[in-house]
C-alpha cells in the first residue's frame, strides 16, 4: 500500500486540462493576441507598480479595479467580481452556486474547461447537443432546464471551439427556462465576447440571474497576467466574495487591470485588426480544397477537412504552423482551430495549409 494519500474517489480518473506547446514558428492554437500590450501600457503599469507597497497586502476587494471596470462597461462595481483569469472566475461560480448535489448544463461542443471545473468542485455535468450548425437550439435548451434543473447553464458565446454566437432569442429563452424551473444561474461565458457584434451584457440587471464572464487575455494582450471578470447581480457577486480566497488578486495584476483600462482605443484597434483579419483567413480557408469553414464571431477559426483531421495537423506541424488539433474530439471529427494571428502568420499558416493539401 502506498504510503500516501489517495485523491477523492470522483477525481481519480480526471485528465489535467492541457495545451500542448511544440518548438514551431508560427504558434496558433492557444487563441492568444498575435500583438504584444502597447509599450505604453508597459509604462504606465510598471511606474504604477513601482510606487505600490509590497510589503502590504493588496487590497482585498480591489474596489478600485472593479469600480474602473465597471465604468467601462457602464455597470456599478458592486456588479463586478474580479478573479486571476475567466477560468478562476468560473471556479468561483462553481464553489459558491454548483457542488455536491447541484447539477450543471452545458451544450457541447464547447469550452471543455466548463465540465472540467464542475467534476472538481463535484458538480455533476449534463450535457446537451448542439444544432448541426454548433447553435443552441432553444426549444433543446428549455426542455433539458425543466427535465434536469440544473443549478447552473453555461451558454459560451463566442463558443470555443467553434466560434459561434448565439442569437439574442436564444439567450432570452433560456433565461426565461432559467427563471420558470430555477431559478438556475446562466452563465454566459464571454472570453471572445469583444470580437462579437453582440453580448449579453446588457441582459445582467440585479433581478435576473444572469451573470457574463470575460478576460483580458484576448484584445488586451494580457494572457501572463491572468485577470478576468464577471458582471452579475450585486447579490451574486456579493456571494462569490465570500468564497474566493483572501487577497487572491496580487497588486501587480490589480495595477495592470486599471491602466490598461486607458488604453481603450487601441484595445478597439486591434480587435478592428483581428476581426480584419479572421475574415480575410476564413476567405482564403473557403477556397482550399476540402475544406469546410465554420462561421466564427471569435479570435479564430474552425474548419473540417474532408481527409484525415489529425493527418493534415501533423503536415502543419511539418511545415512549422501549430494550430489546435480538435479532429479526434466528440461531435469535432477531423476539425482544427486556428487562431487569428499576424498578417505574416496567417499568411504561413494558409500557405502550409495549401502545401499539405497538395501532398508538397
Amino acid at each position: 500500500m502506498s504510503p500516501l494519500p489517495e485523491p477523492r474517489e470522483d477525481l481519480r480518473a480526471l485528465e489535467g486540462y492541457h495545451s500542448p506547446q511544440l518548438d514551431v514558428d508560427v504558434r496558433l492554437n492557444t487563441n492568444e493576441s498575435p500583438f504584444p500590450p502597447p509599450p505604453a501600457f508597459v509604462d504606465a503599469w510598471t511606474d504604477a507598480l513601482r510606487a505600490a507597497p509590497l510589503h502590504r497586502y493588496p487590497d482585498r476587494a480591489a474596489s478600485a479595479l472593479r469600480d474602473a471596470i465597471g465604468a467601462h462597461l457602464g455597470q456599478p462595481g458592486e456588479r463586478i467580481f474580479a478573479a486571476n483569469g475567466s477560468n478562476e472566475v468560473l471556479q468561483t461560480l462553481l464553489l459558491t452556486y454548483g457542488g455536491p448535489g447541484r447539477r450543471a448544463l452545458v451544450f457541447e461542443p464547447t469550452y471543455a474547461l466548463h465540465s472540467h471545473i464542475c467534476r472538481i468542485t463535484g458538480t455533476e455535468v449534463v450535457e446537451g447537443e448542439r444544432d448541426t450548425d454548433f447553435r443552441i437550439s432553444p426549444t433543446e435548451a428549455g426542455s433539458l432546464i425543466a427535465a434536469e434543473r440544473p443549478a447552473v447553464v453555461f451558454v459560451c458565446s463566442p463558443n470555443n471551439p467553434t466560434g459561434t454566437v448565439e442569437a439574442r432569442a436564444t439567450l432570452d429563452a433560456i433565461v426565461g427556462a432559467a427563471l420558470d424551473h430555477g431559478p438556475a444561474l446562466v452563465v454566459v461565458d464571454e472570453a471572445y465576447g469583444e470580437f462579437a457584434d453582440r453580448s449579453a451584457l446588457d441582459l445582467v440587471a440585479d433581478d435576473l440571474p444572469v451573470v457574463v464572464v470575460r478576460t483580458y487575455s484576448k484584445v488586451w494582450s494580457l494572457a501572463a497576467l491572468r485577470l478576468g471578470f464577471a458582471v452579475g447581480p450585486s447579490r451574486i457577486v456579493d456571494e462569490l466574495d465570500k468564497v474566493v480566497l483572501p487577497y487572491h488578486l496580487s497588486v501587480a495584476t490589480q495595477t495592470a487591470g486599471l491602466a490598461a483600462l486607458a488604453f481603450g482605443d487601441a484595445m478597439q484597434e486591434r480587435v478592428t485588426t483581428l476581426v480584419a483579419e479572421r475574415r480575410r483567413l476564413e476567405h482564403a480557408l473557403a477556397l482550399l480544397p476540402g475544406l469546410t469553414v465554420f462561421p466564427s464571431g471569435a479570435n479564430f477559426v474552425l474548419f473540417r477537412t474532408a481527409g484525415d483531421g489529425h493527418a493534415l495537423w501533423q503536415g502543419l506541424v511539418d511545415h512549422g504552423v501549430l494550430v489546435r488539433d480538435f479532429s479526434r474530439w466528440p461531435r469535432l471529427d477531423d476539425c482544427l482551430r486556428i487562431t487569428v494571428g499576424t498578417p505574416d502568420e496567417n499568411d504561413r499558416c494558409v500557405a502550409a495549409l495549401r502545401a499539405v493539401l497538395e501532398g508538397r
